[in-house]
């Protein structure tokens, strides 16, 4: 007999994970292989078991003859964790659900924009009906923080230790403490570190390219901006280690820069 009755065998809650996004140029799996191993330097756990949601877009068209069985297991050699498949048409999606995969959807933002009018084109007759109905409104007020709040950075005060992992949603990551060896600290924004930077830092990690990784002494074993890694299996230059630093996109290059002369590495 269960000691407590009320104790439920299982709960379904909600909850969320970080995965990376696995981008495919190409079908061929010896040639996303090779693509990999040099990817990952041979570093054995380079990409330390994270989740992975394939994503199909930048196919230049959609076969239907993907292996998505040696895919996965492909990538799991590689300590990626396939999860889901992002940008499948639907006529895939019954190989997908059934290689254990789920359908990742993104709902594309609104593109279409209205033309200017130019002298002398005759005005569209729903748009002037808009314009006599619409009331009239006082001058706009100047924008600020108490109409459009700011997103609040998430600020970490202690150190982050080997096997932890931060995430910072939606916002910019601090953290004034340091950032041990097999840490991980990852924000959809900017990353500053006031301290030593010794672990795995992750900026734009839902694609932001502008993001930024700034460290008082950057000494990472991985950074990544927007997805594009870089590691430093013989550590940095020696100008730049320890020293006060940041990290960010140079197309597809990752660019570290000293803080105090800008020369970059």
């Amino acid at each position: 007999m269960p000691k407590n009755k009320t104790r439920k065998p299982i709960e379904i809650k909600i909850a969320t994970v970080v995965a990376v996004s696995v981008i495919l140029h190409d079908v061929d799996l010896s040639v996303l292989d090779n693509a990999l191993k040099e990817m990952t330097g041979g570093i054995s756990d380079f990409f330390d078991n994270e989740f992975a949601v394939i994503d199909i877009a930048a196919l230049e068209d959609s076969p239907n003859d993907i292996d998505w069985g040696a895919l996965v297991r492909l990538l799991k050699t590689y300590q990626l964790n396939a999860v889901a498949v992002r940008n499948a048409p639907e006529s895939m999606h019954p190989a997908v659900i059934g290689n254990g995969l789920s359908i990742d959807t993104v709902i594309a933002p609104r593109t279409d924009s209205i033309a200017p009018l130019t002298a002398g084109q005759p005005i569209d007759e729903s748009a002037a009906d808009v314009e006599q109905v619409a009331p009239s409104t006082p001058p706009a007020s100047p924008v600020t923080s108490a109409t459009f709040p700011l997103q609040q950075p998430m600020i970490v005060d202690t150190p982050v230790r080997a096997g932890q992992k931060i995430y910072a949603r939606g916002t910019d990551l601090i953290i004034t403490a340091m950032v041990n060896n097999g840490a991980e600290i990852i924000a959809d924004g900017s990353i500053h570190v006031y301290a030593p930077l010794r672990g795995r830092a992750l900026a734009g990690a839902s694609g932001d390219t502008e993001a930024r990784i700034f460290a008082t002494a950057m000494e990472p074993e991985l950074v990544s901006i927007a997805g594009v890694y870089r590691t430093f299996e013989n550590g940095l230059p020696a100008e730049l280690k320890g020293q006060a630093a940041q990290v960010r996109l140079n197309g597809d290059r990752i660019d570290v820069i000293s803080l105090n002369s800008a020369s970059r590495a």
